[in-house]
Formats: structure tokens, sequence, C-alpha cells
């Protein structure tokens, strides 16, 4: 989307005015540019009964070519930044191709900024499609929208401010989704570095770093290793360094699932609904959607992103249920089942993580379909070893609308994980439970600082993302497809800190 922000004047091909409920006649300013005909029609049907400004009720007007879309947004005082952010995504969702692609969006009588800056964001958030593989009709109008946002003077410094700050964060959402969305025969582990690589390069404050299969057998990054191993598109891990050159103590460090494709192994999946395994690496699309929106805002602090990249997949050379595998860290794993792959591709890279001694560590994977059962697509499940950071990260969800529900990190399912007879943990709790037995796997795997008596984790967190990545048919921001998930929850956290 091409956007601009400037005071009342002209409109453009289509003109939408978002008003309040119980508005009896047209707002000043809500006319202007307008011909004649055009301005009495809309007079008109603001003062009807035909509209009343009531949420989700609109009406669209056509005169000799101007077309005005009237949009209810109920009671003001009633207008959340939530609200305001879902109405402008269901806005541009309703437009056809009648309306174009130049649209003009005012703000009139009653509007806040912050209400402003969200409308224009569920906008920007909702102006996704992924239709690259399919066949275009000649009619086809391929354009970015162009978009003009009007308000009063006195707010068009804090509204372009905004909308330039949403903006970037959008196209870091929208490279999480792009990603998320590709097929796997498309997007395999050093494909992803590839992209990453080129998005990297002429960024002066961007540093990137790819360790390809021969290094990771090299270091031992193992869980790496065995997960990838049965397939031809070998296994990789990404760092991306934001600031580097910055960086003089410790900083946040993001780490991401990113299985471009999960057949469940030896241990295979059924085969109703395996398509959607190429969003298993959403974890690793929004590291690198997030790293991408904090460089487009400007973002001046340090921040690494890790990606752990595999494919999970089937031959003579894949990893087997019984297995005993060792992990960067130094631990070993016996192996039960080869679909709890995500957790040790994570093993080495919150390992890897301590390296840099971070401020504190953030985990994302589509790691269990038993969050899914627990917390449908709704929200985000979240475990942490430190409860400050686990508010601080729940209370960042819930600013943007991607709700983290706080899950419980039990000493019990840590014992369930430790409870091998022939290694130092399993890749398995028990039956129930399962998406907690999977954040206590990981807490296994989560770097110390101090020495001995003195030593204690980093604070950590995991957001377990398998019911939020994609499937979440009450998401407003999205059509279809992935999602690009807390792309702007993390940007909220690193930024406002």
């Amino acid at each position: 989307m091409e956007w601009n922000v400037e005071g009342f004047g002209e409109s453009t091909q289509t003109l939408i005015l978002p008003l309040f409920e119980e508005v009896a006649k047209a707002p000043n300013k809500a006319t202007s540019g307008l011909g004649r005909s055009t301005a009495a029609q809309v007079r008109e049907a603001v003062a009807s009964d035909d509209f009343d400004g009531k949420s989700s009720n609109s009406l669209t007007l056509w005169n000799s070519g101007q077309k005005v879309v009237l949009a209810g947004m109920g009671l003001p005082e009633n207008l959340a930044e939530k609200d305001a952010r879902d109405a402008g995504a269901k806005l541009l969702a309703s437009l056809s191709k009648q309306h174009g692609k130049s649209l003009t969006v005012r703000f009139t009588t009653n509007w806040r900024v912050a209400q402003m800056i969200a409308f224009a964001e569920g906008m920007m958030l909702r102006d996704y499609k992924f239709d690259k593989y399919q066949k275009k009709d000649d009619d086809d109008d391929d354009s970015p929208y162009s978009v003009t946002f009007q308000a009063s003077d006195r707010y068009l410094r804090q509204l372009h401010d905004g909308c330039a700050r949403v903006g970037a964060i959008a196209v870091g959402v929208h490279r999480a989704r792009d990603l998320g969305n590709e097929p796997a025969n498309v997007l395999y582990p050093m494909e992803y570095a590839k992209r990453a690589r080129a998005w990297a390069k002429g960024k002066d404050n961007v540093k990137l770093t790819v360790i390809e299969w021969a290094e990771l057998k090299k270091l031992g990054m193992d869980g790496l290793v065995n997960v990838g191993k049965g397939s031809e598109h070998k296994p990789c891990m990404v760092i991306f360094e934001l600031n580097a050159d910055d960086r003089n103590g410790p900083c946040p460090m993001i780490v991401g699932k990113g299985i471009t494709f999960d057949t469940g192994g030896i241990s295979i999946k059924p085969s109703g609904g395996m398509d959607e395994m190429k969003f298993d690496m959403h974890g690793s699309a929004t590291v690198f959607g997030l790293m991408e929106a904090l460089h487009g805002i400007g973002h001046q602090q340090p921040v690494i992103g890790i990606s752990c990249m595999a494919e999970n997949t089937l031959s003579s050379t894949a990893y087997r249920p019984g297995d005993v595998i060792n992990t960067y860290s130094g631990k070993t794993v016996e192996v039960l089942n080869t679909d709890a792959e995500g957790r040790l591709v994570l093993a080495d890279g919150l390992w890897k993580a301590g390296e840099f001694d971070p401020e504190f560590i953030i985990d994302l994977a589509t790691l269990t379909g038993a969050c899914v059962v627990a917390l449908g697509h709704e929200a985000t499940g979240l475990w942490s070893n430190d409860d400050a950071l686990r508010e601080r990260l729940r209370k960042a969800a819930e600013s943007v609308d991607e709700l983290a529900w706080p899950m419980p990190l039990l000493p019990a399912f840590e014992k369930q994980v430790k409870d091998s007879k022939i290694a130092d943990v399993k890749n398995l709790g028990d039956r129930y439970g399962g998406s907690n037995s999977a954040a206590a796997f990981l807490k296994q795997f989560v770097p110390e600082r101090g020495e001995g008596d003195d030593a204690e984790q980093y604070p950590w967190a995991h957001l377990d993302i398998a019911g939020t990545a994609w499937g979440t048919s009450t998401n407003d921001m999205v059509a279809h497809g992935a999602t690009g998930v807390h792309v702007r929850t993390l940007t909220h956290l690193l930024s406002e800190q």
C-alpha cells in the first residue's frame, strides 16, 4: 500500500467517510472537494434513516464517477484501538474492483489520533494477498492501493508519524506471511537463508551469519542435524544481528522454529491436513519479519534473532524413534517420536543464544497440537521461567490484540521429560498436557549465567503459536493462510522497553 497524509482537500476516486453513531448531519469538512451533486447526496444520506453510523453499517454512494463509502463506527466513546483496527481491515476487505485503487480516508468529527492510526493499520495489515502462483486475467489490477489519510491540521504530524511506524511494521508482518505461505518445494532451509542474505545486503546495521550443514556437524548441533538429515535439503541456522556494533552488554534474543515441511518423519503424520505443514516454519518467519519491522522503524538498540531451519522428512538416513542424539548443549535426548522435532532444533538454537549473553530469550514455535486443543486459534500459549518477562510479553501481546495466554511450567512436567532410562531427557512427556511438557523440555536447554551455586537460567519465554500462525478465522487482519503472528507483539515489546 502506498499512502500519504494531508489536510482536508480534494478527494480521489473513492472517498471513505468513517462516521460515528448519532451523527445527524454531515460533519464539517466531510464534503470538501466533492462536486455539488455528490456533496448533496452525502448530506442527504447522513441525515436519512438509511445510515445510522452503527458499527458495521455502511452505505456506498455513486455519482458521476465519484464514489463515497459511509462507514459506521458506533459511538466514539466505545471505539477502542482494536475496534478501529478491525474496522479498517473490514473496510478494505469490503471494497470491490469498482471502488478502484485510489482511496481517500477522511477522519472528521470526534476522531482521536490513536484511533486514526489504528484504522490505517488495519487497512495496511489487511492489504495482503499471496497469489504469485495463480494465473492472472488481463483485466486484473495488481497495482497497489494508493490511500490518502486526511485529518485536521493539528493531527497531521502525529498521524503521519504513526502511519509511518505501523506501515513499516506491516511490511514485516507481510514478510512473515510470505514466508509462511510459500510451498515447501520452493522454500527450504537454504532458500530461507538466501532470502535473509538478500534482505541484509547493503544494510550497514545488519549482520547475517548462516551456519550450514558441514559446520552444524562440526559444532555438534545434532538436534538440527538429526531432524534435517533425512532430507536432500539440509538444515542450517540463520543468525540476524541488528545494530550489533552498538552492543556493549546483554541484548534481547529471539529464536524461531523453522521446519520448512514436517511430515512427522518416521512417526509420520496422518495425510489429512499434512499440506498445512508448510506453515511449521512460522516461528522463523516471525523472526525474519520482526527484524525487517525493527529495521523499518529505525530501531536503535541491538537485537539478535536465530532461525533454526530444517525439513523433517523420511528417507533411509532419517532419524528414528529409539535413537539417542546429542545436542549443542552436550545433553543427550532419547527420541520417542520423530514428530516431536521442533523442540530438538530449538534446543540447539536456545543454547546458541546463550553465547551472546542475552538480556532475555524468547522462542516462537508451531510446537504442539495440544496447544491448539487448549486455546484454539484465539491465543498463543505462553510459558516462562521469569514472572516479569512473562507479564511484559503478555501485556505487549494484549496491546496489539495478539493474545498470549500464560500457561503452567510445573516441576511435574520437567520430571516427565527427564524420566529417560538411557539419556538425559526424552522428547515426549506423558499423554496429557503435551504443550506443557514440550515447554518443560525446552527449559532444559535454556542456558545459564554464572557458575556453580550462583548459576541461574537466563530469563526465557516460550510462545507456542501452533494455533495462531494460520487457520484463524476470527482475525480480521488476515484473509487466509499465514498470519505473521507476533511480529507486532515483539516489535512493541522491544521498541517500548
